[in-house]
């Protein structure tokens, strides 16, 4: 069984997760606490309910999804988890976030473990990866099928989708990503994206205006 709890955090309202297992284990899902009160919100959640980190995984490395790395790294001695395609895109937040005011960003003192096989387990409980680009050259989404639910950073939000005008971004891609990948999904799946409230596969297949489901031309 997947449990799991969700922080909005820093300017650019990012959601965060803690997803833990029956045995207390848990991973932080993109880390974007950005201030000393969020990082403490953060850490008092998983004092209080006496979790276990065991790792860090991210969907992708936009500035908003990475702010609270380092303090997660340092504080846990955990690895972090990142597709081979985002290690340039952390590196890059370095140099423009002061651009957005952070000026006391830090990149890890470590490499991540570059993510390349398409199971990641948290404990007993097994995560599909789902390689999903598009909004970012190496996002990744976890999809959890026991509970029918899936992690999916910026790719797939309620009634929208995720902007394709960033370095690395290509609409084409996070269309083929949302219809081939997402949409291949059961319909009762709950999305958990990177901004804004939970959703559906089926919600948004009916109702998302950017990217609707095909419709199969009528037989005659």
């Amino acid at each position: 069984m997947i449990s799991h709890k969700k922080f909005v955090f820093n300017p650019f309202q990012e959601n965060t997760s803690v997803l833990w297992n029956q045995m207390g284990d848990c991973i932080i899902l993109d880390p974007g606490c950005s201030s000393k009160a969020e990082e403490n919100q953060l850490l008092d959640f998983i004092r209080n309910q006496h979790l276990r980190p065991v790792g860090i995984w991210l969907t992708h490395c936009h500035i908003d999804h990475v702010l609270g790395l380092d303090f997660c790294l340092k504080l846990w001695k955990i690895p972090y988890y990142l597709h081979p395609y985002e290690a340039q895109q952390l590196k890059a937040v370095e140099a423009y976030a002061p651009a957005y005011g952070f000026h006391d960003f830090k990149l890890p003192e470590n490499d991540g473990i570059a993510i390349e096989s398409e199971i990641i387990d948290l404990g007993i409980e097994q995560f599909r990866i789902l390689f999903v680009p598009g909004h970012s050259p190496g996002h990744l989404a976890f999809y959890h099928s026991e509970s029918a639910q899936i992690w999916a950073g910026d790719v797939l939000f309620q009634n929208s989708v995720g902007r394709t005008d960033l370095p690395g971004g290509d609409f084409s891609r996070l269309e083929d990503s949302i219809r081939t990948v997402l949409y291949a999904l059961p319909d009762e799946t709950t999305v958990h994206p990177g901004h804004g409230p939970a959703t559906s596969i089926g919600h948004e297949k009916k109702f998302n205006a950017f990217i609707p489901e095909k419709k199969r031309n009528p037989s005659f």
